[in-house]
């Protein structure tokens, strides 16, 4: 007879995670192993394979978990705050997951096209709702040879890397930062 799901299966699976993602992140997934995983999250090697049968699969679940968080979170803000509740829901969505950030956009490569598949189209969402919030704002902006695509990824670019920069207590909060990018966005695209 098999055995059944430990009643605390879930909360093992999302420490793995965690604990995978920030190593995965620090390391590198490249040259990260398994062993070295399970040692960083403080689990045998035996339980990091009862649950994920490959470093692969264990990178997925890391990226879909979070990506699926990320537009969950994004799509429950109100849509009453436009373009500024927008930054600001993603930037709060982004709070505490550095290294799976790190991961999705340095490792999401490594997998294979089936697994890249579902995430990408993930980050698809994310994209298309900046791009939604970014011609709701200034539907003349982007007419003509305006390139929405290009104005929508800069705005990523200009948040993905707040984790890289931001010192915490140190540098602006959140929301603050939020707020900046907002302002600069509704200028300049104003001014197109």
């Amino acid at each position: 007879m098999p055995r059944g799901i430990a009643r605390d299966h879930e909360e093992k699976r999302a420490a793995i995670r965690k604990g995978a993602a920030a190593y995965f992140a620090e390391h590198g997934f490249d040259r990260a192993s398994m062993t070295a995983a399970a040692k960083h999250c403080g689990v045998s090697k035996a339980l990091i394979y009862h649950y994920y049968d490959s470093k692969e699969a264990l990178l997925f679940d890391i990226l879909d978990t979070h990506l699926s968080g990320l537009v969950a979170e994004v799509e429950a803000a109100p849509e009453t705050d436009g373009l500024r509740g927008l930054v600001r829901a993603i930037l709060q969505a982004y709070r505490g997951a550095d290294a799976e950030h790190k991961l999705q956009l340095d490792s999401l490569g490594v997998l294979d096209p089936n697994q890249q598949a579902p995430l990408i189209e993930l980050q698809r969402r994310m994209v298309d709702m900046m791009g939604a919030a970014l011609r709701e704002e200034a539907p003349d902006a982007f007419t003509g040879s305006r390139n929405l695509r290009a104005v929508t990824m800069s705005v990523f670019g200009i948040l993905n890397w707040y984790y890289m920069w931001n010192q915490p207590g140190k540098g602006l909060e959140r929301e603050e930062y939020a707020d900046l990018v907002t302002d600069m966005l509704l200028g300049g695209i104003h001014a197109l």
